[in-house]
């Protein structure tokens, strides 16, 4: 039974009743930091000697906590060291000897994380950053009889390890989960109001992942954050036909084979005039080009010229031989683009955004490159404030390859006839 009266919003009344997990997702406002906030000093109150920890997966510092959140949560309820709650530099103490502390998962091993066997409660906030290695430490050590872990996030990527966790499918057992946001908040402050409908005006782009709980469309600072704005504004990004006359192109940017090896991405357009028609979008991981051209042949591609960076004249490191060859004894068309040389992604990123106000996306069956999109931004040197030209991570692939489609389209050549050189009965065939 509570010993406080605390209001709670509607939304979160699923999260009252006893669960294994509670989680809770969604915009900017909701209330989510608030409700956990006050549900772990309700539980501090209700089982003494109660054990919590606050994670993130990086805390520099205890600013980045919900540390502070938690102290003016006790002050509003006006509990203090006679109640048992001691609030101090790094912990908070709660009756019977209980304790909230706050932790940065990324900075735990196999073996440190031991040292939080025990505690029954684990609150992951803003759990959209939380990796899946940190899930893994985490959910096996808060094993306690009565323990209960708390995720509270806005969502950023479906396959962000939380979202896939608590929306991708089976959820695990014992599992509540709520979507909430700033119109589920009874309480939503004014001075928030007029945030929200600032950044409808100025970040329409932007509105529906921070004030609704949408996923990240474009992130901010991205390279085409801008581009992708206008291209949604100006209904480039919808329903788009190919030209039963016209070319198929496959440009790809090459990962390799093997579990470890980078994404393979393929962007299939269209030249047609001054115009790109982007048809469709493919992304795999580890697999043979067999499977990748399975994949072009069964969408009607099996014709399409086959445009790749330069490196798809190495040999592959498992097969031992180019995707060039291998392509060409397929019987496809291939272009090879030259090596750009220094400053390659950069050039790849300004033909793009010369050529975006041309670019037309049919959104169905091209959602996953257009996130990738979305995503690719620079890499910064916090200290020095500097750009250290973009960021390797799982969007880099399809904005490299679309990147590579706009610079064969500014330069474009005939196709080299390279059948004569191909290796035939090669990686192909595995």
């Amino acid at each position: 039974m509570s010993v406080l009266q605390i209001q709670t919003a509607e939304a979160f009344d699923k999260l009252l009743d006893p669960a294994r997990y509670k989680a809770a997702y969604g915009g900017r406002g909701s209330g989510k930091s608030h409700f956990f906030a006050d549900l772990l000093i309700e539980d501090s109150l209700c089982e003494r000697g109660l054990r919590s920890v606050c994670i993130r997966e990086v805390q520099k510092s205890l600013k980045d906590s919900a540390k502070r959140l938690i102290e003016d949560k006790l002050q509003e309820h006006r509990l203090g060291e006679a109640d048992g709650f001691k609030v101090f530099r790094e912990v908070i103490e709660t009756p019977g000897d209980g304790i909230i502390t706050f932790q940065g998962m990324q900075d735990h091993t196999a073996e440190s994380i031991k040292s939080l066997e025990g505690f029954k409660r684990a609150w992951g906030e803003e759990a959209q950053t939380l990796s899946a290695r940190s899930l893994s430490l985490l959910r096996p050590t808060i094993r306690a009889n009565g323990s209960q872990l708390w995720f509270s996030w806005n969502p950023r990527r479906k396959n962000d390890p939380v979202d896939e966790m608590f929306r991708g499918g089976t959820l695990p057992t014992g599992a509540a989960v709520v979507k909430a946001n700033w119109s589920d908040n009874p309480w939503f402050p004014k001075v928030l109001e007029q945030e929200r409908q600032d950044c409808l005006r100025d970040k329409p782009d932007q509105y529906d992942h921070i004030w609704e709980g949408g996923y990240a469309g474009v992130t901010e600072g991205a390279y085409y954050a801008q581009c992708l704005a206008e291209a949604k504004a100006k209904g480039r990004i919808g329903n788009v036909a190919p030209d039963p006359l016209m070319t198929y192109r496959a440009i790809f940017d090459i990962g390799g084979t093997g579990a470890k090896a980078d994404a393979v991405a393929i962007w299939i357009c269209q030249f047609v005039g001054r115009e790109i028609r982007v048809l469709n979008y493919y992304e795999a991981v580890g697999q043979p080009l067999a499977t990748h051209v399975a994949w072009l042949r069964a969408n009607g591609y099996g014709k399409a010229l086959i445009i790749l960076p330069h490196d798809g004249t190495t040999n592959d490191k498992v097969y031992d031989v180019s995707y060039e060859s291998a392509l060409t004894a397929a019987e496809f068309e291939v272009l090879v683009i030259p090596n750009q040389g220094k400053g390659a992604a950069t050039m790849r990123i300004e033909a793009a955004r010369r050529l975006f106000a041309s670019i037309w996306f049919n959104k169905d069956t091209t959602q996953g490159g257009i996130d990738a999109l979305g995503w690719y931004h620079e890499r910064k040197d916090e200290t020095r404030n500097i750009g250290l030209g973009p960021e390797h991570d799982w969007s880099s692939h399809g904005a490299d390859a679309f990147g590579l489609m706009c610079v064969a389209y500014e330069a474009p050549k005939e196709p080299e006839q390279r059948r004569a050189h191909a290796r035939r009965g090669s990686w192909m065939s595995a």
